[in-house]
């Protein structure tokens, strides 16, 4: 056997069998988590706090999925204004320090037809921590802001985990 065809032949057979994985998986109903794995949410109308970067990305991430959002729609969710929270974790010396950050707003899901809530000013959270040096203010500044936009995402996200439970109350 040349060593050419040697190589094919792995080729071919790793190829193979992914294809036969793929379609043995997916014969079986298997998806790869993601936005298709969540449930698709009924038309929605956003209120209450709707500048903050965490509206804006609660928006963005609800159209992404293709959920509906217009001002009469059967269900409206009212956000609070989100809080920030920072902590400092350790002692107080000069060199590299751990910060804890949490975001948190409340949320209230109504329905319009009945007036009955969903959820009624629950609260949503989501944290992080961040090692910083007080030396280095530039680099500072943009650490709290990559973590402060990395948490309103998964605050996002949060939410519309909360919401894919009213496809069940239709």
């Amino acid at each position: 056997m040349k060593p050419a065809q040697g190589v094919t032949r792995r080729r071919f057979l790793a190829t193979s069998i992914a294809a036969s994985a793929a379609v043995l998986l997916s014969g079986c109903g298997f998806r790869l988590r993601g936005t298709d794995s969540m449930p698709r949410l009924p038309a929605l109308s956003l209120e209450g706090d709707d500048n903050s970067p965490l509206s804006q990305q609660l928006r963005t991430r609800l159209q992404q999925q293709g959920t509906e959002i217009s001002r009469g729609a059967p269900w409206q969710v009212t956000l609070g204004t989100p809080l920030l929270r920072q902590r400092r974790i350790g002692s107080e010396g000069r060199a590299s320090q751990d910060h804890e950050l949490n975001l948190s707003t409340t949320l209230s899901v109504q329905q319009r037809e009945t007036s009955a809530y969903a959820l009624n000013n629950a609260t949503v959270a989501t944290n992080t921590r961040i090692r910083v040096s007080d030396d280095d203010l530039l680099n500072r500044e943009a650490l709290f802001q990559e973590a402060e936009e990395t948490l309103a995402r998964q605050l996002a996200q949060r939410i519309i985990e909360r919401l894919a439970n009213l496809e069940a109350m239709q």
